[in-house]
């Protein structure tokens, strides 16, 4: 039997952060945060970063400017895990970036690392001509790799078309290689009703504006952090430089950012659904208190077979 893990996911918005503090103050566990976005300093009201950041790992590890990978990010956080196992602590893996918790939970293909040339010329044959062209790309060489890839997911499409380039063998060949780690592994997740999901993205965002997120993208920008890095392309970041930039006005840059917000947790849930493993608590209306004891009472369970070597 591995070592304990519990991993709490769910869409953007739906109070994962506050969950997960209510759930250590109940039971031996540190928040690892498996967040995308968060790892970046200086990036913290678009990113909706807690404001108890002391109390999460694997916030404000890295600058804007650096390219940061999945295989970074797994390193970091099997550090992280391994030193809180060290202080007889339970980790808490808490984020809605599927590939980041696939590469913790599940291992990481043994694929080369990014190539930054190959990857730009992709990129700005995306621009030219399309995603749904680098997707037909991508069929032909690997359709395998696209029957688990959207067609509109530019990231996963350029990757795979990235490590052909580089190996002339597919990346679905590197995955059938992967190495699982070895947890024992609890999965928690939260599933609000879409109705409420999408008004509390759109309060989110109000929140965001009224805290200053065109003030922190214009900081940003000021620092030296121009658009095409990969920090800045991020959700509500692209579209308040594209407001800064006078490409639309100010209503527009709001409506883009909650549009492409519930775009994003659509796709979240598609990810996370795929995954039998994932124990859903699915509250009707928005109760904090009802998904804490819940999740506590599989966690008791799942902890239980510990407890002596705590």
């Amino acid at each position: 039997m591995g070592e304990p893990l519990i991993v709490l996911v769910g869409p953007t918005a739906s109070g994962k952060t506050e969950v997960a503090l209510q759930l250590i103050g109940r039971f031996p566990l540190e928040i690892v945060s498996a967040d995308s976005r968060q790892v970046y300093k200086f990036m913290d009201i678009g990113t909706g970063k807690p404001v108890e950041k002391d109390r999460h790992h694997l916030i404000d590890v890295v600058d804007p400017a650096q390219d940061f990978t999945v295989a970074d990010y797994r390193l970091m956080a099997e550090n992280v895990i391994g030193e809180i196992y060290r202080r007889n602590k339970i980790p808490l893996l808490v984020g809605g970036s599927g590939l980041y918790i696939r590469a913790v939970i599940d291992g990481l293909c043994p694929a080369p690392r990014a190539d930054r040339e190959i990857r730009k010329n992709l990129t700005e044959e995306a621009e030219r001509s399309g995603n749904e062209f680098l997707y037909r790309k991508l069929k032909k060489v690997d359709p395998e790799a696209a029957c688990r890839i959207h067609p509109n997911d530019r990231t996963r499409i350029i990757r795979a078309l990235e490590v052909y380039t580089l190996t002339h063998k597919p990346i679905s060949y590197f995955q059938k290689l992967t190495e699982k780690p070895l947890y024992s592994i609890l999965m928690l997740g939260i599933r609000y009703p879409a109705r409420i999901l999408y008004q509390r993205i759109n309060a989110r965002v109000d929140k965001m504006i009224r805290q200053g997120l065109v003030e922190e993208v214009r900081g940003l920008m000021e620092k030296g952090f121009g658009q095409e890095l990969k920090s800045m392309q991020g959700l509500g970041y692209k579209e308040v430089i594209g407001y800064i930039n006078g490409r639309y006005p100010f209503e527009e840059m709001v409506r883009l950012i909650k549009r492409n917000t519930r775009r994003y947790a659509k796709r979240q849930m598609t990810w996370f659904r795929k995954d039998r493993r994932i124990n859903w608590i699915e509250p009707k209306e928005e109760n904090i208190s009802y998904i804490v004891n819940e999740m506590s009472s599989y966690i008791s369970k799942f902890l239980e077979p510990f407890t002596k070597a705590l």
